[in-house]
């Protein structure tokens, strides 16, 4: 007797941010929606501005952009801005407007009572709701509605919250960091109900039962990936001499930049190196420009934003090095990205980044967060090295294309949705303390 396959699903993907090219969520929405597609589901993906970058799909199923429009308050061109009257449609475009005047960070919450304001109107659409780290309460009680639900945490926000505070130089900034990272709490709450929870890695898996209350079982690891048709070796592109390449936002402490420049002008004390930062320069008044200075690195450190896709892997390509030197990640694809390149790698031990980066010595060089001697050490040893760097890149590749590739978490993630399905729920069918809202 023949096996009958099941049925292709039809996904509601929402993302309450979705820029590509900046933060990770862009990059997961566009990718696993592609694979997806590929597998033959349908996908709409449901977002606020940025909106997602979605790539096109030759069948057999489909991707498509439904706009969910926000007041779009943090637009790079007019951050913190204040609307026009008629662009207030209702009663959470004016919550949204106040939380931001107050110091506190929106979207989380907003997106998430506009989602389930939507996905009410569209009873029987879907057959599965897929939440990308939005955690808000709006999406609770889905079920009430037909939707079963599946939520992506990358990692907790709490860590970023704790880390900033950490960072901050006044008890006045302390204070604006609590504010901002208000929503945590609402995070909290919303995790600690969910039944279907994927998460990166088993770092992240950790982390969400500990500082979001998920229960273990609740949670599956689903690791991301490369794109590795795109993120590939090419002898077309030459490594430019003394070249470190790493993506990272100077504004992010538990990016670990501060660090690497550091890191840096110890390595220019031996041989000659620069840097190339895919991201924004911090403003002037902060510690990664104040570094920056301190060491006379002015001629080389260079931060490249805007990048086309082919234009960033050949970045990645033409390096000696690559490097994450941050903290903390709940993942890092900028380590799967630089590996599946053959670029030889050094990174931190931070969080899930051995997971994805490997052993040291064996498919990277690893060295303990937030020490810029041991990173030193790390790519000066590279640089100087040039059978390393080829045995490090070769390994390096191999393990992305064996364990993360984005095909398999698209494989992976629709087993989750098919046992999300088959219980018919995803959350509590109860709002947090002290909320009530009815979409």
């Amino acid at each position: 007797m023949t096996a009958v396959s099941p049925p292709p699903l039809r996904i509601a993907l929402l993302s309450y941010r979705g820029d590509p090219f900046c933060g990770g969520q862009g990059v997961y929405v566009r990718h696993l929606s592609r694979e997806l597609a590929r597998l033959g589901h349908h996908v709409d993906v449901i977002g606020a501005q940025p909106y997602p970058v979605l790539d096109e799909v030759a069948g057999p199923g489909t991707v498509r952009l439904v706009e969910l429009p926000g007041l779009d308050l943090y637009r790079a061109d007019d951050p913190f801005r204040t609307p026009a009257a008629d662009e207030f449609r209702g009663p959470v475009d004016l919550l949204e407007y106040a939380v931001m005047r107050t110091g506190g960070f929106p979207e989380p919450l907003t997106f998430s009572l506009r989602a389930r304001a939507f996905l009410a109107r569209h009873k029987g659409r879907y057959d599965v709701v897929h939440d990308n780290q939005t955690l808000g309460y709006g999406l609770l009680g889905l079920a009430r509605h037909g939707f079963p639900l599946v939520t992506t945490v990358h990692h907790p926000v709490t860590v970023d919250r704790q880390l900033e505070i950490d960072a901050a130089r006044t008890r006045l900034e302390r204070l604006g960091k609590r504010r901002w990272y208000a929503f945590t709490r609402m995070q909290r709450r919303v995790a600690a109900r969910l039944e279907h929870v994927l998460t990166v890695s088993e770092s992240s898996k950790a982390e969400i039962t500990e500082h979001l209350g998920t229960a273990p079982g609740a949670v599956s690891v689903v690791p991301v990936g490369a794109d590795t048709d795109l993120w590939s070796p090419s002898a077309a592109v030459a490594r430019v001499p003394g070249r470190i390449v790493t993506t990272s936002s100077a504004d992010v402490p538990l990016k670990g930049l501060v660090h690497l420049v550091e890191a840096l002008a110890k390595v220019r004390t031996e041989r000659d190196a620069h840097l190339v930062v895919v991201g924004k320069p911090q403003k002037e008044d902060g510690p990664v420009a104040a570094a920056v200075r301190r060491f006379g690195l002015e001629e080389h450190i260079e931060f490249r934003t805007g990048l086309s896709d082919t234009d960033l892997v050949d970045l990645y390509r033409s390096a000696e090095a690559a490097c994450v030197p941050s903290l903390y990640e709940g993942f890092s694809l900028p380590a799967a990205e630089a590996m599946a390149t053959a670029t030889p790698l050094v990174a931190t031990t931070g969080g899930a980044i051995p997971e994805v980066a490997g052993p040291d010595g064996g498919t990277c060089l690893a060295v303990p967060p937030g020490d810029a001697g041991a990173l030193a050490a790390a790519l000066g040893r590279l640089l100087d090295d040039p059978a390393l760097r080829a045995r490090l890149g070769t390994a390096g590749r191999e393990r992305v294309l064996a364990r993360f590739t984005w095909a398999r978490a698209a494989e992976l993630t629709v087993e989750r949705y098919r046992a999300a399905i088959a219980t018919g729920t995803g959350a509590a069918a109860r709002s947090g303390p002290g909320w009530r809202y009815v979409g």
